[in-house]
């Protein structure tokens, strides 16, 4: 297990599946596992050519287009590690994340973006713009090198080479450098098509950015091993519009997306619904909390089961799943059973707890990192007793569930009581007219903590404090319905779809004196 690679196991699926549909731009063109592999050492070469060696860093920014899946593989078959960034960064974010990372080169498409093309000239880090035009051109970059293919076969794949840097998505601190082998990589991708059972049969549309570690692993990397097809969205990005003729098209079996993507899908089928919709083997949500009266809905309005996962960056994605129904029963309120790694909950001194007992989500496996980069303080605290902290509160029942209570960081204490801000989010989501909402602690002078939340009315729906009050008086516990109630049109988000609850918190904890409330961003 300890030999396993991602370059690996992409080409065996390319030699056991050479004809079948790997990729597709929607409307455009598809490329075969073959031709893709092709595309890959091609490129591969280009980059090697390029002055690229074993360990060297090479960011790339794109939306979700085939140069940025045949680039990033490319950099990760010639021993180079990759580092993909969102392309709606500022020039001052990108100029952060390309020298955190200590990147030689920026893959750019060929109609450039501005704030990185800033950023790399003031760090003085090499530009580069990939093009690929049709399904029988190859990629051509604009430095135009020269190919040699034998470089890139003599180049043998070690699985612990450094293959992908991420950055942790910053919404409780500073964001930290994660480095992940190809060993941590080829784990998670064969932990993922394990536990979703995933086949040459299969076929998904991306609906994540591929620059985030859901979309990337999840959702394509996960497919391509196991000889299955993904499509990209014309856009190169999820556009509900688009969704289902994509999904109808190109006969996806299942989807995996954000809560927030599932809302947004819902609400699309709710106002226009398709005539038909595909006959999916499963949807799976992850990232972050979903609420139950969501779930059902999912589940209702598509005809498949709905599977909740938990994931970290820092385990190359992939912790624990609810299984397909063929496999176990699904239980409502968890994020399910560990998957390919060990889990255990501890106090905080390292012990691990019996069933049903809060406490830390701790993990170790061959998917998990080893380390932050730079980063000695937080290495120190996350990486304890021999396991990964994950920083999370949860307890695993007596089935092996594990049902998470919340960060550590933003449980609210209310006099003693501890309230997990999901089992409140799950409450006010269920309300008929509330789209989207957060609940988080403030500062109290009797209590320590108080609870209180924004939401977002559903469209052409007033909702007023009192309603969302009154709800939740009826479906929770008294110390738990908010004191305060904010009622928005925004809230701020990650750029995979997750809201940014701390930043919610300090933004109306500013305001809350102030007689009306105002945008974010006003």
């Amino acid at each position: 297990m300890e030999t396993v690679t991602l370059t690996g196991l992409l080409n065996k699926a390319a030699a056991d599946f050479p004809n079948r549909r790997a990729l597709s731009l929607s409307g455009k063109f598809d490329l075969t596992h073959a031709q893709l592999q092709h595309l890959i050492d091609h490129a591969a070469s280009l980059l090697i050519a390029s002055g690229i060696l074993p360990g060297d860093v090479v960011a790339l920014t794109f939306p979700n287009t085939v140069e940025l899946v045949i680039m990033f593989l490319a950099v990760i078959r010639c021993r180079a590690t990759a580092a993909p960034l969102n392309p709606a960064y500022t020039a001052e974010e990108f100029e952060f994340y390309l020298s955190d990372s200590e990147s030689k080169l920026l893959l750019i498409p060929a109609e450039g973006i501005k704030p990185a093309e800033a950023a790399a000239s003031k760090l003085n880090i090499p530009l580069v713009s990939a093009t690929l035009h049709d399904e029988n051109s190859i990629i051509t970059l604009s430095s135009n090198p020269d190919s040699n293919l034998d470089l890139v076969h003599q180049l043998v794949n070690d699985s612990s080479d450094v293959a992908l840097f991420l950055h942790t998505s910053g919404t409780t601190s500073r964001p930290k450098g994660v480095p992940l082998t190809q060993l941590n990589l080829g784990t998670s991708v064969l932990n993922i098509k394990s536990v979703y059972e995933l086949t040459e049969s299969d076929s998904t549309v991306i609906v994540l950015p591929l620059f985030h570690v859901h979309g990337l692993l999840a959702g394509l990397l996960s497919s391509l091993v196991s000889g299955a097809a993904v499509t990209l969205p014309a856009a190169g990005r999820f556009s509900a519009s688009t969704f289902w003729t994509d999904m109808i098209k190109y006969n996806a079996t299942w989807y995996t997306a954000v809560p927030t993507i599932h809302q947004i899908i819902l609400d699309r089928h709710e106002s226009k619904p398709e005539a038909e919709y595909p006959k999916l083997r499963f949807i799976r949500s992850c990232s972050a909390s979903l609420a139950p009266s969501i779930l059902e809905r999912l589940e209702a309005a598509f005809g498949a089961p709905v599977l909740e996962a938990y994931a970290m960056t820092e385990a190359s994605h992939l912790m624990a799943s609810n299984p397909l129904p063929t496999s176990g029963p699904h239980k409502p309120g968890s994020v399910g059973k560990p998957v390919g790694q060990e889990m255990a909950i501890l106090n905080e001194q390292g012990e691990v707890q019996p069933p049903n007992s809060n406490g830390e989500v701790c993990i170790r496996g061959l998917n998990v990192t080893k380390g932050y980069k730079n980063n000695p303080e937080a290495n120190k605290s996350a990486f304890q007793f021999g396991w990964f902290h994950t920083g999370d509160i949860g307890y695993l029942d007596s089935d092996g569930y594990l049902h998470l209570v919340g960060r550590i960081k933003e449980l609210i204490n209310r006099g003693g009581e501890k309230i997990s801000p999901i089992e409140v989010d799950a409450v006010l989501l269920g309300h008929p007219n509330v789209a989207q909402a957060v609940a988080f602690g403030v500062p109290d002078e009797k209590y320590g903590e108080e609870i209180n939340c924004a939401v977002i009315p559903r469209e052409g729906v007033r909702l007023e404090e009192a309603d969302i009050r009154e709800y939740c008086k009826k479906n929770v516990a008294s110390f738990k319905v908010p004191k305060k109630v904010f009622v928005t049109d925004f809230l701020p988000k990650t750029a995979t779809g997750k809201i940014q609850r701390r930043i919610v918190a300090e933004h109306f904890l500013a305001q809350e004196s102030a007689a009306k409330v105002p945008k974010f961003g006003a």
